[in-house]
């Protein structure tokens, strides 16, 4: 791994007065950009912030404090996460000298700005879904803060490690193996209690993702260049970078083209994880605040109402007769845990629904529900929507397809007063991602360039990895789960090098490789131990 972490001297270093010259004023111009990007991004996450903040009461300068340390280390992840997966977005365009160096990392901040802005939330979400339901209902206590503060300092110091030594390593797979630890270790804590730990179905869901799309990035990448190698006979793009000259036009245009499809769609699946993680802190800190959406109108709220409405005597429909009275939201929590449909389940659903139903429609707007209520109303929102969801009613046969469709309708009413994210959240993670990218993308580059294969990249291997990149990724939002940028670009590359018949450093392979297998299991042990820790002290 030594070897790697010398590496960036690989990168070559312009010759001429001239060259140095427009080098410099390149660099300067590139700084320039995204200070002048960054101060206006400070401005608007301030000015937003203040104004949310100024809706509620506070009492004291605790949550004030305990507030900005989550957020720097949240966004301090997102900063370690620059280095690792958005410094993968820029190496092909980097290593090809179609672009400057500081250029690319501007521009490619831009895009995963507008990927992060214009993301859907859904893979935040279902990240968030990993954890156990006890914790997310206890975010607003010790035990919430001691999960998030385990879960993003071991998610940097792993990502801090690998990136020390090179090694194209997964921000995804570090945030998943750290809530395995902390879930796992929250089980070990509740040994003798009623709890259910991980929420197993979706740790395989989103396991499968991230193992299956770095072999479809190394299969369909190799196929792309194979096919391109038939049907393009354009010599000069399968020819490796030659000192500090750009490639012809057409073929610059191409690899800024990936550069910034690689990017955007970065930006709306892998920013989002962090995002998920800062709303649970937000939620944690300030809950009259950010606990439910303000920004709901008021004809979404009486859409809300009428929706409860109905999805309360769908549920009451099946309830069998006789049911004994149960502790709703203990029962919707067991059921939730256990998956195992009891003859109260139904009933409990209906008093929540009910419950949920008659405090919205007293207080006419989210907005108007008293501070000390917010928290209470969305837990009770979360565990509807979450019961719903594992009950999938759309393929119970015990409801029919309308009756399926409206309690379906009302869950995605119950997320849209959950799950949601503002702007300004949107734009600090988008902000911390391009600055820890500026900071840290030459040892990535020249890993990416040089490193896996026996010989350098060409502008068609770069691109085609590129191009299967955006396409895994655009799937992967479409079908709400997170993979690694990381993965799948750099295992892209080692299959237009084996298709190429370039050869494989076996020496980078294999450290990859043990990333990749290692990051999961050492991340989930690291974040376990901090949490048993931080659990003591809070």
């Amino acid at each position: 791994m030594a070897d790697l972490a010398t590496a960036v001297h690989a990168i070559p270093a312009s010759t001429s007065l001239a060259d140095r010259k427009l080098s410099s004023r390149s660099r300067r111009a590139g700084v320039g950009i995204f200070v002048l990007a960054l101060a206006a991004g400070v401005s608007y996450i301030g000015v937003h912030l203040a104004k949310d903040l100024n809706r509620v009461t506070v009492n004291g300068i605790w949550p004030y404090l305990l507030l900005g340390l989550a957020l720097t280390i949240a966004l301090g992840f997102e900063f370690v996460n620059g280095f690792h997966d958005t410094a993968n977005a820029v190496a092909t365009v980097i290593y090809t000298n179609s672009l400057p160096p500081h250029f690319a990392v501007v521009w490619s901040g831009f895009c995963n700005l507008a990927g992060v802005l214009l993301s859907s939330g859904t893979v935040a979400f279902a990240v968030i879904a990993l954890l156990p339901v006890e914790l997310i209902l206890k975010v607003s206590s010790g035990t919430g803060f001691a999960m998030v503060f385990a879960l993003l300092i071991a998610a940097i110091l792993w990502n801090l490690g690998t990136w020390w030594f090179g090694l194209p390593a997964s921000s995804s797979h570090t945030m998943v193996g750290s809530i395995i630890g902390v879930g796992l270790a929250s089980q070990l804590l509740n040994a003798h209690g009623r709890t259910s730990g991980l929420d197993w179905s979706q740790v395989v869901k989103v396991l499968e993702a991230l193992l299956v799309s770095p072999v479809l990035g190394f299969a369909l990448a190799a196929i792309l260049l194979l096919v391109s190698k038939r049907l393009i006979r354009i010599p000069v793009l399968y020819e490796a970078p030659k000192g500090n000259e750009p490639p012809p036009w057409p073929i610059r245009l191409l690899m800024v083209g990936t550069c910034t499809g690689v990017s955007y769609f970065h930006g709306s699946n892998d920013g989002q994880k962090g995002m998920g993680l800062i709303m649970l802190i937000l939620i944690g800190t300030v809950p009259t605040a950010y606990a439910l959406n303000h920004n709901a109108s008021a004809a979404e709220v009486q859409s809300f109402i009428a929706a409860s409405a109905q999805a309360g005597r769908i549920l009451e429909r099946h309830v069998q007769p006789g049911t004994p009275d149960p502790d709703a939201r203990t029962e919707i929590t067991n059921y939730i845990q256990t998956r195992k449909l009891q003859p109260t389940t139904l009933l409990a659903l209906s008093q929540l629904v009910d419950e949920l139903n008659r405090e919205v429609s007293s207080y006419k707007t989210l907005q108007s529900i008293p501070a000390q209520a917010q928290t209470n109303m969305r837990n009770d929102m979360y565990l509807a929507g979450r019961a719903l969801r594992v009950m999938n009613p759309a393929h119970d046969p015990a409801f029919t397809p309308a009756e399926g469709k409206a309690l379906n309708d009302y869950q995605g009413k119950l997320d849209k007063a959950t799950k949601f994210i503002p702007d300004w959240v949107k734009v600090a993670v988008a902000l911390a991602l391009g600055l820890g990218t500026m900071v840290g993308w030459k040892r990535i580059v020249v890993t990416v360039g040089e490193r896996i294969g026996k010989e350098n990249m060409t502008y068609a291997q770069g691109a085609s990895a590129g191009l299967v990149t955006m396409a895994t990724i655009f799937a992967a939002d479409a079908w709400s789960l997170p993979v690694s940028t990381t993965h799948i670009l750099s295992s892209g590359v080692a299959g237009t090098m084996a298709a190429n018949g370039s050869g494989l450093r076996l020496s980078t392979v294999r450290n990859i490789a043990a990333g990749w297998v290692f990051t999961l299991p050492a991340a989930a042990l690291l974040s376990g131990l901090l949490y048993l820790l931080f659990h003591a002290i809070f």
